[in-house]
């Protein structure tokens, strides 16, 4: 078993057991056998980074077995620069919402916690998989623990944010899985990805098979028009649930784009740039628009999202190094600050028991250590200068400005939105004179949120200064499927 699979099967086999043992009268032994798996399971993926080799564009780690020999299926694993810092990323949030939900769930903890850590390391599969089906396996996997996190310890409408988040996604997938059935037999037998960039797949072929991806990752992202689901979910779902939902599973739409649309279907890809970047400015200047008006603070949040992979789906489709490169950063960055905004308004809410703006007012006066805290991520939410929102913005505008200067004209102006709908809500929350008495009773945040938020806070500035070690590791696996997908199988 190597690196990869213990990055899966650890957080996994750490879940099943906490599923089959707790109990709610152990709950402090659950959480902490919640925590050591989430840190063991984080401690196995840095040697990933640590032992990557740079400069080299092919699958490292790769583990290959026989899974299913009737269908030529294999447990095939690997990674690339576009897939290494996501395996880091999921292992890293699981630890902090471990520590989030510690002393804020107190029924089914065990369940609770199982959930998390069976969620993480499906999603580490997602990025790992190098067989067709294991993706899809492993893909629809992440479905059934997220649907259970959401229907039992979510909010008042915690039912119908459930079903809606399943159908919509469930629905994408079927057409993905009629995909991976009509590659299969095209390659003559063969779920191996790699093999699948090589079709030679004619036109209308490529453009089925792009808009069947389409319709699962599309949905995942979530694009503009079919993100209407995820602020529903956010709204209802616990404070672990939404900041895993921003900071991971959303990517897993952004990184199908990258492994499975442009590289199999690289004709179709070009053709149907045009839709894509048009879906993609719609997505950061619309949304950003609705986010403003927006009263509830993880419903803003969540039109942020939207609006903030709508720069990770414009990067990927200008076919250039800064725009592909920066929408990987932005996508790793999104992880950071979405996660701590999420995190953030669950401090609040555990308090007072309130999403609504207006609940709030003058929280500076009573809680100065955490509103140090939510100004930075207020902060890189817009994309300040030495934090990690702005380089994977600021590296998409300019391979944007690259392809069309226009093009980059309309992604930069959207900015703005970004600033005035996260400024809007700081101002409101926490400037000014206390607005109320639930504001006036408020204690500052203990040892445990002040580590959560420590935490985050570091990545954050640290990508910020000093996004090198991102960038170099993505760079060779950018410059291949580029010279991948500029290669026409027409031609």
């Amino acid at each position: 078993m190597g690196l990869l699979s213990l990055a899966i099967w650890t957080p996994i086999a750490f879940g099943l057991v906490l599923l089959a043992l707790g109990r709610d009268d152990q709950a402090r032994a659950v959480r902490w056998v919640a925590l050591i798996g989430a840190v063991i399971s984080f401690s196995i993926t840095l040697p990933l980074y640590s032992g990557f080799k740079l400069g080299i564009s092919t699958m490292q780690f790769v583990e290959k077995a026989p899974w299913i020999d009737r269908f030529n299926v294999n447990y095939h694993l690997g990674v690339d620069g576009i897939s290494l810092w996501f395996v880091v990323l999921t292992a890293f949030i699981n630890v902090i919402v471990v520590i989030a939900g510690w002393e804020v769930i107190t029924r089914r903890v065990n369940q609770y916690m199982g959930a998390f850590l069976i969620l993480s390391g499906s999603m580490i599969g997602v990025f790992c998989a190098l067989d067709g089906l294991l993706f899809y396996v492993f893909f629809e996997a992440t479905l059934i623990p997220m649907y259970l996190i959401i229907g039992i310890w979510g909010g008042p409408n915690k039912i119908y944010a459930a079903f809606k988040f399943f159908l919509y996604t469930l629905l994408g997938s079927l057409l993905l899985l009629i995909a991976l059935i009509f590659l299969y037999t095209k390659s003559g037998g063969s779920f191996d990805i790699a093999t699948w960039h090589a079709l030679p797949l004619g036109g209308t072929a490529q453009t089925l098979v792009f808009f069947a991806f389409f319709s699962a990752f599309a949905v995942k992202v979530p694009m503009w028009p079919v993100h209407t689901w995820l602020p529903d979910v956010h709204v209802e779902a616990p404070t672990g649930g939404s900041a895993v939902l921003a900071a991971i599973m959303l990517k897993l739409g952004a990184y199908g784009f990258l492994r499975f649309s442009m590289p199999i279907a690289p004709d179709a890809a070009h053709e149907w740039a045009w839709l894509m970047i048009a879906l993609s400015l719609i997505a950061v200047v619309y949304v950003g628009l609705v986010a403003m008006v927006q009263q509830d603070m993880k419903k803003l949040v969540a039109y942020s999202s939207v609006a903030h992979m709508g720069f990770v789906t414009l990067g990927f489709f200008i076919f250039n190094d800064l725009g592909i490169a920066g929408g990987l950063v932005q996508m790793i960055a999104h992880g950071f600050v979405s996660g701590a905004m999420f995190l953030s308004i669950g401090v609040l809410y555990d308090r007072v028991h309130s999403r609504e703006i207006a609940s709030y007012g003058g929280v500076v006066n009573t809680m100065p250590k955490f509103t140090a805290f939510a100004l930075l991520f207020a902060m890189a939410n817009c994309g300040l200068p030495a934090t990690a929102g702005f380089v994977g913005e600021w590296m998409v505008i300019l391979g944007a400005v690259k392809a069309n200067f226009w093009l980059g004209f309309a992604a930069a102006s959207a900015l703005i939105f970004g600033a005035a709908y996260t400024l809007w809500m700081f101002k409101r929350v926490y400037l000014g004179p206390v607005a109320n008495d639930d504001v006036k009773g408020l204690k500052d945040i203990n040892g445990r949120e002040f580590l959560m938020l420590a935490l985050l806070a570091a990545a954050v500035l640290w990508m910020g200064v000093y996004p090198k070690p991102f960038t170099d590791v993505m760079d060779a696996s950018v410059a291949g499927l580029l010279k991948h997908v500029a290669t026409s199988k027409l031609n």
